[in-house]
């Protein structure tokens, strides 16, 4: 595969995406440790854990497997959260990229039910659809996760189906465990419609500061 996967500074109103690095370490501790009662099926470090997730992050990186970002607050200008592209899919003899998958992503409490989310998406699904020029991107969750499965409709991504014992599971008590994986998609012929609802949803946020929903 030719493709090099890298993804460069993606910036919104809301929310800048920057490559992520140690030098977001200090921001993301703060906001892993804000109230994590949403974080029931998804695995986000404690504070002392963050420079360990940076690291492991950028190994994924180094093996190709991996685009990773923090999602920096243009309001504060503090690292919020994270989120990245990852396993980048060639299947055609032209070695162009043909899908990606959104995910390792969350948020800090206080950055969910601000737009962030909606914006982040926007500008990773416009540079995958317009840039990249993908057939696709998906985005998993843990199937029992009904709060992660809404945000990802929310978003405009179809549900696709779940994949029994697809992945590790990051639920807590269940180490050693395997998941079952809600998978989404859109694809490039639903992006202009997607795209056109992520932008309505952002402008909301930009033009009314109303809840996420």
């Amino acid at each position: 595969m030719s493709f090099q996967l890298e993804g460069p500074v993606l910036a919104g109103e809301l929310v800048r995406l920057e490559p992520l690095g140690h030098a977001h370490t200090a921001d993301l501790a703060v906001a892993a440790e804000e109230s994590r009662g949403t974080y029931a099926f998804t695995w986000v470090p404690r504070a002392d854990e963050v420079g360990d997730y940076v690291d492991a992050q950028l190994a994924r990186a180094a093996a190709g497997r991996l685009a990773p970002y923090a999602q920096v607050s243009v309001a504060t200008g503090r690292a919020v959260g994270a989120t990245s592209f990852w396993e980048p899919r060639c299947w055609r003899s032209d070695d162009r990229l043909d899908a990606i998958e959104v995910g390792f992503t969350w948020l800090g409490a206080s950055a969910q039910g601000t737009g962030i989310n909606a914006e982040a998406k926007l500008l990773l699904f416009r540079h995958a659809f317009e840039v990249w020029g993908v057939s696709r991107v998906d985005l998993k969750t843990d199937a029992r996760n009904d709060r992660s499965r809404a945000a990802i409709q929310s978003v405009g991504a179809r549900f696709e189906g779940v994949l029994r014992n697809w992945s590790r599971s990051w639920a807590p008590g269940e180490d050693g465990r395997l998941r079952d994986s809600a998978i989404f998609s859109v694809t490039a012929e639903e992006w202009p419609e997607c795209r056109t609802r992520l932008e309505r949803r952002v402008a909301g946020f930009t033009a009314y500061g109303s809840a996420d929903r």
